[in-house]
């Protein structure tokens, strides 16, 4: 499976706003160039973030975003299915009941293996992604790392 470049961005978005104290917003402009990436591109992609409820955006000089929650309370799943959606990147198309090996359709009542096979994959990708939170992620940060992040976000 191939995500996107976008949601590499967001994902180490969501882990710096983490890393603010609590309350505290970064705005798309800081965190584009924080990262180097296209601020305005990316500032279309934290809307979704904030369409999904996992951040919150404000207004104002001291405006920009923030987590919409606890680090904790965030979880890598969410963050991918709020820009990537939650369908499976494997689709199949019965391709077993055609061309000359086609098989009867009686010998197809189960589910195609491989199907079945990839779903599992697809379940253990989304199982893994659900139990690692924000806070999992700032927790093995170096220690260094959260002070060092708040003070390069700091408005010029």
């Amino acid at each position: 499976m191939k995500l996107p470049v976008s949601t590499e961005w967001l994902l180490h978005c969501a882990a710096t706003l983490a890393q603010l104290d609590p309350g505290a917003s970064a705005s798309a402009a800081q965190l584009a160039t924080y990262f180097d990436v296209p601020a305005a591109y990316l500032a279309k992609q934290l809307q979704e973030l904030v369409k999904a409820g996992v951040l919150v955006a404000t207004t104002g000089p001291r405006g920009g975003f923030r987590l919409a929650r606890p680090p904790s309370e965030i979880t890598l799943l969410r963050i991918v299915e709020a820009v990537d959606g939650t369908s499976s990147p494997y689709e199949c198309r019965e391709i077993r009941q055609q061309g000359r090996g086609a098989l009867r359709p009686e010998e197809c009542r189960s589910i195609c293996v491989l199907a079945e096979k990839m779903a599992d994959a697809h379940d253990a990708w989304r199982r893994s992604l659900a139990s690692v939170s924000l806070a999992d992620i700032v927790a093995t940060l170096p220690a260094t790392a959260p002070a060092r992040t708040r003070s390069r976000l700091r408005p010029a």
